[in-house]
């Protein structure tokens, strides 16, 4: 019951404050994109701190690749990114640790990729032209609102476990009520918006109901192979901020490009 009540005062906090910032644009979802990805990589980089992650050049990396997405779109996203590597190795081969320069690069260029570009993503979404606030409100409710049906649905009759190693809470009643509110928001959000037609909007929310779970169960697995149970306290009941935005940085990702195939970016 504490943990409830924690989650619902933070979710009361700090909803309202993310909903305006995204509602603004511009650098003022710079700023969040940036303070929230600096936050979730420095969690995953103390988890994964036994395989010694260089730090400078993954925050480097992670600001290029945001100020790319803000300024140029995904070339420059990309180019920004691309800095991670070569910075990486630089530092490691300056470094006095004995770490496997493999292990420690790929560490620190996976935090980039899977954080950076996650949010990179997002900052595209909402830079769409004349429907980016409303193509980002719409992925970001139909993500944590096909979470929330998930596990609540999971809660009340789950009986079939999805992952079981990965994530034992997870069920296929869960995957099924979270589905059909993932295909359902985008459908009534979009309805009559002169945005994307019915058939499309169906079909992103497929998509975030398929990539979803997969963005969760992907922290999962890294948790798991650290053996640890969240990536930090920051939020209270929900974790550390990388717990919470998990799903979000795999469906940032297929939601734009799938909004870009249908022509709107």
């Amino acid at each position: 019951m504490a943990s409830f009540s924690s989650r619902v005062l933070v979710v009361a906090v700090l909803l309202p404050a993310v909903l305006g910032l995204v509602y603004l644009g511009g650098w003022w979802l710079w700023v969040l994109a940036f303070v929230a990805g600096l936050i979730a990589l420095h969690e995953l980089y103390r988890m994964t701190r036994s395989l010694r992650p260089l730090v400078l050049a993954g925050f480097t990396g992670l600001a290029l690749a945001l100020l790319g997405a803000q300024l140029g779109g995904v070339a420059w996203m990309t180019g920004g990114f691309l800095v991670t590597i070569a910075l990486a190795f630089v530092l490691k081969g300056i470094s006095e640790t004995r770490q496997s320069m493999v292990v420690a690069i790929a560490t620190t260029v996976l935090g980039v990729a899977w954080i950076g570009l996650g949010l990179g993503h997002a900052l595209l979404i909402r830079g769409i032209p004349e429907h980016g606030r409303l193509a980002v409100f719409t992925v970001m409710l139909a993500v944590f609102a096909s979470d929330t049906a998930a596990y609540f649905t999971g809660l009340a009759i789950g009986r079939h476990r999805m992952a079981p190693v990965l994530s034992p809470g997870k069920t296929w009643e869960g995957l099924v009520g979270g589905t059909i509110v993932a295909v359902l928001v985008p459908f009534f959000a979009l309805y009559h918006q002169h945005f994307l037609t019915v058939g499309e909007s169906i079909a992103l929310g497929v998509v975030i109901a398929i990539v979803s779970p997969l963005g969760d169960l992907f922290e999962s697995a890294l948790k798991r192979d650290m053996n640890v149970k969240d990536t930090g306290r920051l939020l209270a009941g929900h974790g550390g901020m990388l717990d919470r935005i998990d799903a979000l940085l795999f469906t940032s990702v297929a939601s734009y490009y799938l909004i870009r195939a249908f022509g709107w970016a």
